[in-house]
């Protein structure tokens, strides 16, 4: 029997159907609102609002619940690869063992990036971000790579072909940032290795890859491998609603990610960290003024706009992180003080009571240091982890008979009708 939610205006009765998800959410459909009754609803920030109905991640921020196409994703973080997680995203399940295979030689097969792609890279300034290098060079591939179809076997290549360039396109544009000779992937290394083999690896110092590092950058990118309807992501959704080509709307993907709220917070961590530091502050002195509300200091990297318990990813990245710290046994004064304000803010009654734990910004910003990755690359990391989430997204919405151009509305504010005055009469 449907379910319906009554709105009462000015005498007049309006039935609103109720929609409910697999686990048990509830929505109030509107899709038909403003053509009924006049009226619009006004949500700034869209946190009580859904923007499309998605079978590929469930979350639970009151719970602490995060699945990727129901599975836990603690589950993934322990037993899966990168490569199954990306497969489990994008096609809806896990890949047997020869699916697995052919997606790895798939992965391969397209890892190496168009020569003439070099030179974009190196004629951008010095000192250029990253991500915003990144977001330019995922879109040229367009160029490159015109024959983007939507059918199914063309689709599986440039999915694909995505998944091996973007990682290496992101090795590439460190080593020539740093003016150092760029390194290819190779065959024969898993798709975390390349990564780092071609981050690290140089002819004066050959590097060694360490299986703990390794495992670390693995739980780092599943962890990160989709959100739900995040920033990012609802950026991907609304730019490729104009039916945009895949690069371009992973690029607008990119840009949104970019921001310091969003996938700059590990990096903003790290430099938090380095300013405290700096200034020579005590631990104890960084909480007060943190919940000091008329201090406009804010400490990042703790809490969550949508988790009110612990972030379940935060769990698992901290694990990780005291395992690589312990392995590595790297001495590192911003580590130093990123576990003794974690000790503080945990037995702090202000941060236990607002549910301010260290998310998984905090503990992925000091892995992601202790590997050795270069702070201003720490949102590209996080872009190579969501990639397989985006282009689930992505996917979903091209293939969504209900899905509409987005069009959000809004509720004006400004001046009534002004009649124009000339020059001479200002």
């Amino acid at each position: 029997m449907p379910e319906y939610v009554e709105l009462n205006y000015k005498g007049k009765q309006y039935k609103l159907p109720v929609i409910i998800g697999t686990e048990g959410e509830k929505a109030i459909d509107i899709s038909n609102l403003r053509q009924d009754t006049g009226f619009i609803t006004l949500d700034v920030g869209y946190g009580n609002t859904g923007s499309c109905r998605s079978t590929i991640t469930f979350m639970d921020g009151e719970n602490g619940i995060l699945r990727y196409r129901g599975i836990p994703v603690e589950q993934l973080a322990e037993h899966a690869t990168f490569k199954e997680t990306a497969y489990l995203l994008i096609h809806g399940r896990l890949p047997t063992w020869k699916e697995h295979r052919q997606f790895s030689v798939l992965l391969n097969d397209h890892s190496l990036v168009h020569e003439d792609m070099r030179s974009f890279y190196q004629h951008y300034p010095r000192g250029s971000h990253p991500m915003g290098i990144l977001s330019a060079m995922l879109n040229a591939l367009k160029s490159f790579y015109p024959e983007l179809e939507v059918l199914e076997e063309e689709m599986d290549i440039t999915v694909t072909r995505l998944l091996a360039k973007v990682r290496t396109m992101a090795a590439m544009s460190y080593k020539i940032s740093r003016g150092h000779r760029v390194v290819y992937p190779r065959p024969d290394l898993a798709y975390c290795e390349n990564f780092l083999n071609m981050m690290f690896d140089s002819p004066v110092r050959p590097y060694k890859i360490h299986p703990d590092v390794v495992k670390a950058l693995r739980v780092f990118w599943i962890l990160h491998a989709d959100h739900e309807q995040n920033c990012s992501t609802s950026a991907i959704r609304i730019v490729g609603s104009g039916r945009v080509n895949l690069y371009a709307a992973i690029s607008a993907g990119i840009a949104a990610l970019w921001g310091p709220l969003h996938g700059g917070a590990n990096q903003a961590v790290v430099e938090m960290l380095a300013d405290i530091q700096t200034d020579g502050s005590s631990i104890q002195r960084v909480i007060e003024r943190a919940k000091d509300r008329k201090d406009p200091y804010r400490l990042m990297g703790f809490g969550h706009r949508v988790y009110k318990t612990y972030d379940p990813r935060a769990k698992i990245m901290k694990k990780t992180c005291d395992t690589l710290l312990s392995k590595l046994a790297i001495q590192d004064p911003l580590l130093e003080i990123a576990k003794d304000l974690e000790e503080a803010a945990l037995k702090d009654d202000y941060f236990i009571e607002y549910n301010l734990y260290p998310n998984v910004d905090f503990y992925s910003g000091i892995v992601l240091r202790a590997i050795g990755i270069p702070t201003n690359m720490f949102p590209v990391m996080f872009a190579i982890g969501r990639l397989p989430g985006w282009i689930a997204q992505w996917l979903e919405s091209m293939n969504d008979p209900h899905w509409k151009l987005c069009r959000p509305r809004q509720i004006y504010t400004g001046p009534e009708k002004t009649d124009y005055v000339p020059f001479e009469q200002r």
